[in-house]
């Protein structure tokens, strides 16, 4: 098993976390991974991208330039990373913000509405773990009681009444994707 992933959207948006909770759950599940951040200048508002690598094998490099997966949180991630994605790959798009359409016919899109439905939860800081939630149905890379449970390693310890609501949109992103597999 080897998942590459490249999880990319504005500041803010918790790409850089999210990347670290796939990273901790791998490790909680003894499997090698790696995980490195990019990311502007900007506190908020400006580009971030950060590669995860999952594997039972060691892995050769950290450098996610063909990513299996692409998450998306904004339309300028999807023009720039798109052609990046391996054929037969997933594209898992927030089309809450994305309204553009993925051009390329050989790899596996999902819209998902993170943003929507964070909101119907009650927290659209949670928008990025919906996301998440539907990654982890439709790869099994990692389960969601290994991502709860690196919840509390990410989030500082002020934001640990936020484990629950974070818990539920993993639940509901991984519900809309196994009722869109169907």
């Amino acid at each position: 098993m080897l998942q590459e992933i490249l999880i990319a959207g504005f500041g803010g948006q918790g790409v850089l976390s999210t990347g670290q909770l796939l990273a901790y759950a791998g490790m909680i599940e003894n499997k090698q991974v790696a995980w490195i951040p990019s990311y502007g200048p900007e506190m908020r508002g400006g580009t971030a991208n950060c590669g995860v690598t999952i594997s039972d094998e060691p892995i050769s490099s950290p450098l996610v330039t063909e990513p299996t997966t692409l998450i998306v949180m904004n339309r300028p991630s999807l023009d720039k990373f798109e052609k990046a994605v391996v054929p037969g790959g997933y594209i898992l798009i927030n089309s809450s913000l994305v309204d553009q359409k993925v051009k390329r016919d050989d790899v596996q899109v999902m819209e998902i509405p993170a943003n929507q439905i964070a909101e119907e939860l009650g927290n659209t800081k949670v928008a990025n773990n919906v996301i998440l939630g539907a990654l982890i149905e439709l790869t099994g890379i990692v389960s969601i009681e290994s991502v709860v449970e690196s919840l509390k390693k990410v989030l500082p310890p002020r934001r640990h009444n936020m484990i629950p609501v974070n818990q539920q949109a993993l639940e509901k992103g991984a519900q809309l994707a196994r009722e869109m597999k169907k």
